[in-house]
């Protein structure tokens, strides 16, 4: 699968392994859901992963966000989706194929996070945008603050760009 609208170089001759990825857009009083990445190279991303095996974009989206923030969410609606080239923390070349859908924040369970090299940050969205380690994740952000469905969640504003 070729994503319609697709992020990063890839290098000349470098094969990218094809990543199926779903990331995820909670907000809550106004802040976006991020993590912060405590590796070698400090980074910020939407919470979210790879989809593995038989797993549906909602089922991964809901596993991973569980395990790197503790947070229960209920994916709402599919908002955007493009590919992002990359070299992950090991250098291993991939294209992250990604869905990003607008979620529901349900609770959140700190014993639940299972991987300790990620942080929950809550951010404004505009802040947000700027951070993100991956363009794919800032221009799914800039999408959703345009998309209709991201006016209320759970009756809180949305702040919007004023331009």
């Amino acid at each position: 699968m070729t994503p319609s609208l697709q992020f990063g170089t890839a290098d000349p001759g470098v094969l990218y392994q094809l990543r199926p990825a779903v990331f995820g857009l909670v907000v809550d009083d106004g802040r976006l859901a991020c993590v912060r990445v405590s590796r070698d190279i400090p980074y910020l991303d939407l919470p979210g992963g790879a989809v593995d095996g038989d797993e549906s974009e909602e089922q991964a989206l809901v596993r991973e966000f569980i395990e790197e923030t503790g947070m229960t969410v209920r994916p709402l609606d599919r908002v955007a989706e493009a590919g992002q080239f990359f070299r992950r923390s090991d250098d291993a070349p991939v294209n992250n194929l990604a869905g990003f859908w607008l979620c529901e924040p349900l609770s959140i369970n700190p014993e639940s996070k299972l991987e300790s090299d990620h942080e929950l940050v809550w951010l404004d969205p505009l802040t947000a945008l700027a951070g993100l380690r991956h363009d794919a994740h800032a221009w799914a952000v800039a999408t959703w603050l345009r998309h209709p469905s991201s006016a209320t969640i759970r009756n809180t504003p949305v702040p919007r760009p004023l331009f």
